[in-house]
């Protein structure tokens, strides 16, 4: 599955957040099928048709029979009822489909259970994580973490998140170690947790765009017993976009860098990840494509970066990148 929240910094791992808070305000979907070609367009996020909307919709878009690998299907979630035009504009990203879109009202009381209910717990590398509505503990020798992704991005049953959880899983076993960690985009501050549980001494900051997402975070750090706050063995919380907070920019440079986006702010961002990262520090991008892994790790290897290794989950690509020692 791919989300994408428009107005704001784009996550790949969106299979239960959105923008606004459903759990308060009931939604509207629309739904349609569309081809993979169609999907991967709305993954890139260039939509003039929605970005010129006021608010806009999220748009979310799955594989629901991987038998039929260019049966997708797009789903627009939006907080009211949504108008003639509206619909229209939903359908034109879909020209494919040969059915009317179908508009279905989301209870207000109906948000949780439809948005985490049934969700397994996932299992990747040595982490465990599951929603409060799934009571399995971690098995023995496993790191759990609980997730509740009902107002941002991420219980982490997204295949971006898991193969980043399970690229993090890979660098401590090689016996990698970090001191100063930042995770771009954090959602639900889940892979800040899972850093900071493979490296507890190091420093770990994490931002994201959305104000929500960070009160998510602060809300699932309590959950997990993750301290929150600027020393080491903590996690540093902070709102912006990329790293233009004076906060972000004042603790580069990072040896350790994780962004799960999308390609597009991918690789607009690659000089300014490349420049906060330190020579020899790595990079762990995810958020993207199979189809786009080339363009996003050419424009870091133009920054002086060069590909160490990759996990493909399903369509997405996780790529780690190591900077270059002068």
């Amino acid at each position: 599955m791919s989300a994408k929240r428009r107005g704001n910094e784009p996550k790949g791992d969106g299979v239960t957040g959105f923008p606004f808070d459903a759990s308060r305000t009931g939604s509207w979907k629309i739904s349609l099928p569309c081809s993979k070609a169609e999907a991967e367009r709305i993954a890139e996020g260039d939509l003039t048709e929605i970005d010129a909307l006021d608010p806009q919709p999220t748009l979310m878009t799955s594989e629901p029979d991987p038998d039929q690998p260019d049966a997708w299907q797009l789903d627009a979630y939006v907080e009211d009822k949504p108008s003639k035009a509206l619909i229209a504009i939903v359908a034109a990203l879909a020209p494919s489909a040969t059915v009317k879109p179908l508009v279905t009202h989301i209870p207000e009381d109906d948000w949780v259970t439809l948005s985490q209910a049934g969700l397994e717990p996932i299992r990747a590398g040595r982490f465990f994580v599951h929603t409060p509505h799934n009571a399995e503990s971690a098995p023995k020798g496993m790191t759990g973490f609980v997730i509740d992704a009902g107002r941002a991005f991420g219980t982490g049953h997204h295949e971006t998140t898991t193969g980043c959880l399970e690229m993090l899983d890979r660098l401590r076993t090689s016996g990698r170690r970090f001191d100063d960690i930042v995770d771009v985009g954090t959602g639900t501050g889940l892979l800040a947790f899972a850093a900071r549980a493979l490296w507890p001494a190091a420093k770990v900051i994490a931002s994201d765009i959305d104000p929500v997402s960070i009160e998510v975070t602060a809300e699932n750090a309590v959950v997990n017993g993750v301290p929150v706050g600027r020393s080491r063995g903590q996690v540093e919380l902070v709102v912006a976009p990329g790293l233009s907070d004076r906060r972000l920019r004042d603790r580069a440079p990072y040896d350790l860098l994780i962004a799960n986006i999308l390609a597009g702010p991918l690789i607009e961002l690659a000089p300014v990840f490349a420049d906060a990262l330190l020579p020899g520090g790595t990079l762990v991008l995810a958020g993207l494509l199979d189809t786009q892994a080339d363009a996003v790790a050419n424009a870091y290897r133009r920054e002086g970066l060069y590909l160490t290794d990759s996990i493909l989950r399903g369509d997405w690509r996780i790529l780690r990148m190591a900077k270059r020692r002068r």
